[in-house]
């Protein structure tokens, strides 16, 4: 006699069962990340009295991070296809402690650049293993709440570096907000190494194309180099074109060496896509936007308007938070509304908070239109980064 063949009503395990917690511990390094680029914004006024840093040199202490973060983050993507990303995770945990240490040591202004540039090679190191982990864990609406979670807190990271860099330059001085970094990364870097799952082989043979980081990294500097002293030359000046000439001359000379070289830095077929091209151009926005008036608004608020550091740092906490609440709502929304509908929202947002705080006079009517505008651009990162990241492949 046969039986009647049964069906299983236990569900498949997921592959990252501890995928919620591995999200939280890797939002809370993308943080450290991110709000190490503001955090020294409320330091500098103080950084530059103790270093004897002139504003050339203070916009390199922010500059210098920022670039080697920003020009090695295809390295660190390519790295992390090669040697696995819970490798690069420990490595750059490792390495961010280790240059934040530095850094709150530095006795010199060069000592304190040296530092930065090395965190930002660290946090090249972390970020797209990172990123990459986040969008092979999770599927669907699934994904969609996770990167608004990873954007609520890269965005709110930005703000809350204001927050935290007036509180410890208004307390135990400048160093700390590069001292608080090392325990925090080694708690991270050991709890990650034991949540994450060992990597597999990889599946992407190659190598590292070294010289392809080196130009796209040179072409970068060379244009933040070019923005930065035209502010004291002038825009419209031969020095400034040449400058600017330049740098597109090696972005050129970078295109050319990844169309020819047998292992790319990156696939420039990529930015064909129009998903990863919107995407891209909507994080350029969003970030410019809001990196500007984080710097613009600290200096104003200290230079201009006399306020210590911690009143300074407290009034960009509503700003943090419009960021952390807009994005995890993005997140939850976006498969209602679709990318279109939520995306020009958002910019509409960003645009009206913007405009308010150009335009309105007044301490309150600043912090309440950077806050929309927070709020905004918090909803376009989730946008830009489902856009661009929803249709790709583990």
């Amino acid at each position: 006699m046969t039986h009647p063949a049964t069906t299983s009503t236990v569900p498949a395990q997921h592959p990252y069962p501890q995928r919620w917690r591995i999200l939280g511990l890797l939002g809370v390094a993308q943080l450290m990340l991110i709000l190490d680029v503001t955090v020294v914004a409320v330091a500098l006024p103080s950084m530059s009295a103790d270093l004897g840093l002139g504003r050339q040199a203070l916009t390199w202490v922010v500059s210098g991070y920022t670039l080697a973060f920003g020009g090695l983050l295809l390295l660190g993507g390519r790295a992390a296809d090669l040697f696995g990303a819970r490798r690069l995770m420990a490595v750059g945990l490792g390495l961010f402690s280790g240059a934040s240490l530095l850094a709150g040591l530095a006795p010199t202004g060069w000592a304190l650049l040296a530092a930065r540039v090395l965190q930002g090679v660290a946090a090249a190191i972390l970020s797209p293993g990172a990123l990459s982990l986040v969008v092979r864990m999770f599927d669907g609406s699934e994904r969609d709440r996770a990167l608004g979670i990873w954007s609520a807190l890269g965005g709110g990271g930005a703000a809350l570096g204001l927050l935290l860099g007036g509180s410890l330059t208004a307390g135990p001085g400048w160093p700390w907000v590069f001292f608080v970094n090392v325990p925090v990364g080694l708690l991270l870097g050991l709890g990650l190494h034991r949540a994450l799952p060992r990597d597999a082989a990889s599946g992407s043979p190659g190598r590292l194309d070294l010289i392809g980081a080196v130009l796209v990294t040179a072409a970068t500097g060379t244009l933040i180099y070019a923005l930065i002293q035209a502010g004291d030359g002038g825009w419209a000046t031969a020095a400034t074109g040449m400058r600017v000439a330049a740098a597109a001359g090696l972005y050129l000379v970078f295109v050319v060496r990844v169309r020819r070289t047998a292992h790319p830095l990156m696939n420039l077929n990529l930015l064909a896509r129009r998903p990863v091209a919107v995407g891209a151009l909507l994080v350029l926005v969003a970030t410019a936007l809001m990196i500007t008036v984080f710097f613009l608004g600290s200096f104003s608020f200290q230079n201009h308007l006399g306020y210590s550091p911690l009143r300074t740092g407290l009034l960009f906490l509503p700003v943090a938070l419009a960021t952390m609440a807009g994005a995890p709502l993005a997140g939850r929304v976006l498969a209602r509304l679709g990318p279109r509908l939520l995306g020009a929202a958002g910019l509409g947002a960003g645009g009206i908070g913007m405009w308010a705080a150009a335009t309105v006079h007044g301490t309150t009517a600043m912090v309440a239109g950077i806050s929309l505008a927070a709020a905004g651009t918090g909803a376009v990162f989730v946008v830009a980064s489902a856009t661009a990241l929803g249709q790709v492949s583990p």
